[in-house]
């Protein structure tokens, strides 16, 4: 009878460090309409629209988003944002050593699960990562494909790192 009372014992010590380690991933969930910057940063953000257009200048960013339909281009629109290197900035990396933003990804995470990798190097030290951006408006208006996204406008092919719906960016430090 012993040896079932430890395995019962084993079983719910196991049950209770998974629904800790659940509610920990829960408190790092955005409510509708904001997203949460965690990971490995020195302080976790929740920001929403508002938040966004708050920022500083030197933070925000637009471009005009140009299409061709069938061929025949399209009126471009103008999607205004914040840099994502600087609301990664004001979290601030959690980094150990001095070459820990070397090894340092950035990933945007949708509500339905789709994810769009970033290194930091990239956004902290490229003309490219520089536009990358959370976007809030487009036009003057709330977005109509959520209300906060991921952009990276310079690639070559913007749609692979379109995240609409963002929920969530998660810092990870890559470390052996």
């Amino acid at each position: 009878m012993s040896a079932v009372r430890g395995s019962r014992r084993a079983c719910v010590a196991a049950l209770c460090a998974g629904l800790v380690a659940v509610a920990g991933q829960e408190a790092q969930a955005a409510p509708p309409g904001a997203v949460a910057i965690a990971g490995d940063v020195k302080h976790a953000l929740v920001v929403d629209a508002e938040a966004l257009r708050a920022y500083p200048a030197d933070a925000q960013v637009s471009f005009r988003a140009e299409r061709q339909i069938n061929g025949q281009p399209q009126q471009g629109s103008v999607v205004k944002g914040v840099r994502l290197i600087a609301l990664l900035e004001q979290a601030g990396l959690a980094a150990r050593d001095r070459n820990d933003w070397r090894r340092t990804v950035v990933v945007a995470i949708a509500r339905d699960g789709y994810r769009a990798v970033f290194s930091w190097p990239e956004l902290s030290n490229t003309a490219g990562g520089a536009q990358a951006m959370v976007g809030y408006e487009r036009d003057g208006a709330p977005l109509a494909d959520g209300p906060l996204v991921v952009l990276a406008p310079a690639d070559t092919r913007t749609g692979p790192r379109h995240v609409k719906l963002l929920q969530r960016i998660e810092v990870r430090i890559l470390r052996d």
